[in-house]
């Protein structure tokens, strides 16, 4: 007899014994399917955390060092595994999680990327607690639990899989910790961070945007760092941290402390899944036309567009997010600095040293990115290359702001204007930020705050309102979010 066969005539075994107890429950055959799980492959660890499972998370994550193999959830032995299908757990599992088995601890179904992928049975309980045996079941769910031990998540190689399975994985973290912060005592660190985004950025702010605010944070931080990473090697969450831009500060200080050591267990194993997955993402092809200011489409756009549509197509409807075609982009960019040169006295356009540049709904800097385009391109022509490095330095990025309300494109408008400085030859120096701004450009008020994960916050925020206040911003453009109703109800 095979050792794997050993191993399930031993489980089926306490199985019974259990049941002819009379008192069993899904949870007191937990010890013995996590000792079948680990019994069959060498390395495999079975985690079952109550505190996790209670805000939502499978029964058990396998693993494997540091690399989550799988998710299994586990019913009542007998329970209508057909009915589980159907129920909203499930299907939120199924949508989020790429390797995932479910179990009456006697039946098996597994699941690749939603879809299931194999079925069996190991036999039928009777009245008195003992199973009835099936050979070819036995056999058949030895192979389904192989084929899931050893599965190997395939690489992501274009930016819409790559955004759509980043969408997945990112809702089912914002459940988590909605969850999560239901949970928890109001003295906790969820409930503190709420408060601060809550008092220094969005004073409306709910539970669920907070949750929405906190998921999107440590998804495009991730991703962020990992283009930063020219292979997968040894991404991960703790890594990421070191990886993010310098030139943005306020996302470096607040990835570091939501993501970092002390990021709570019960939504730690999913950012992990999280990083796992853009480690092992061929960053090359998805980044390949991320930086070139020749497409006719904005990728960067485009991807954060995808994310978004298949991350909660609502909010994109609340927030006005929708993509300004390009050439509308480049006529309004184009017409101001004519008018610029024409009516305003302004020779030089853009490039004057002068014309300060404001996108209050900046969202991925689409606008923005095509005035250094036209800047540099007008500079070009002027063969004044050369002067480059320093008129960035100096004129350009001294007066071109973006002020953005959502993490997501906040964070992508950094990733894209980034992108397109250091491929026209510009080289950030050590502590240089961009102008864009996360904050609310319909709040004006300058606050301070004593802590510290707050102190960030008014940090950024107040360093926008210096802008608002100070700064003799000339011209203001963009396309401002529109909905039926706006969402930002500040005065």
């Amino acid at each position: 007899m095979s050792d794997s066969l050993k191993a399930f005539n031993a489980y089926i075994r306490t199985i019974e014994k259990e049941l002819a107890l009379g008192n069993a429950t899904e949870h007191t055959h937990r010890p013995a399917l996590k000792t079948l799980f680990e019994s069959l492959a060498e390395g495999i660890v079975a985690t079952n955390e109550p505190r996790r499972v209670e805000c939502g998370a499978p029964d058990f994550v396998l693993t494997r060092g540091s690399a989550t193999i799988g998710y299994v959830e586990a019913k009542d032995v007998g329970q209508n595994l057909d009915e589980v299908e159907k129920s909203e757990q499930l299907k939120r599992y199924r949508g989020s999680l790429s390797n995932l088995v479910l179990t009456d601890y006697l039946e098996f179904r597994s699941y690749i990327d939603g879809k299931l992928r194999l079925h069996a049975r190991l036999g039928t309980p009777g009245i008195d607690g003992r199973i009835k045996r099936d050979k070819s079941g036995i056999e058949a769910v030895t192979w389904l639990v192989d084929d899931f031990l050893s599965h190997q998540t395939a690489s992501v190689g274009t930016p819409r899989e790559l955004a759509q399975r980043m969408a997945r994985l990112t809702q089912m973290i914002r459940d988590l910790i909605i969850r999560a912060f239901e949970k928890e005592l109001k003295g906790g660190s969820l409930h503190t961070q709420f408060m601060a985004f809550k008092d220094n950025l969005i004073p409306d702010l709910s539970v669920e945007q907070f949750a929405d605010m906190y998921a999107q944070t440590l998804a495009y931080g991730l991703f962020a760092a990992r283009c930063n990473q020219s292979t997968g090697t040894d991404f991960t969450r703790q890594s990421a941290a070191y990886l993010l831009p310098r030139t943005n500060p306020f996302l470096r200080k607040l990835f570091n402390h939501i993501a970092g050591p002390d990021l709570d267990d019960r939504i730690a194993w999913l950012v992990d899944d999280l990083a796992q997955l853009l480690a092992n993402a061929d960053m090359a092809a998805i980044l390949e036309d991320f930086g070139k200011r020749t497409a006719r489409e904005d990728p960067v756009l485009h991807f954060y567009e995808t994310f978004l549509s298949a991350y909660d197509q609502k909010l994109r409807k609340s927030r006005g997010v929708y993509y300004t075609p390009e050439p509308v982009v480049s006529y309004i960019v184009r017409s101001i600095d004519y008018l610029l040169k024409t009516r305003f006295n302004r020779p030089q356009g853009l490039a004057d040293d002068n014309t300060f540049i404001l996108d209050p709904a900046v969202g991925t800097a689409t606008f923005l990115y095509m005035v250094i385009n036209e800047i540099h391109d007008s500079l070009v022509t002027q063969g004044q290359t050369g002067l480059w490095n320093g008129y960035v330095a100096e004129k350009l990025l001294p007066r071109i702001f973006g002020f953005e309300l959502l993490m997501a494109p906040y964070a992508m408008a950094h990733l894209k204007l980034g992108l397109l400085l250091k491929e026209t030859g510009y080289q950030f120096e050590k502590e240089q930020r961009l102008g864009i701004y996360l904050t609310n450009t319909l709040e004006e008020a300058i606050k301070h705050s004593e802590a510290l994960f707050a102190n960030w916050i008014t940090e950024e925020a107040n360093a926008a309102a210096e802008i608002k206040k100070g700064k003799p911003i000339m011209v203001v453009m963009g396309n401002p979010p529109y909905s039926g109703a706006s969402a930002n109800k500040g005065k």
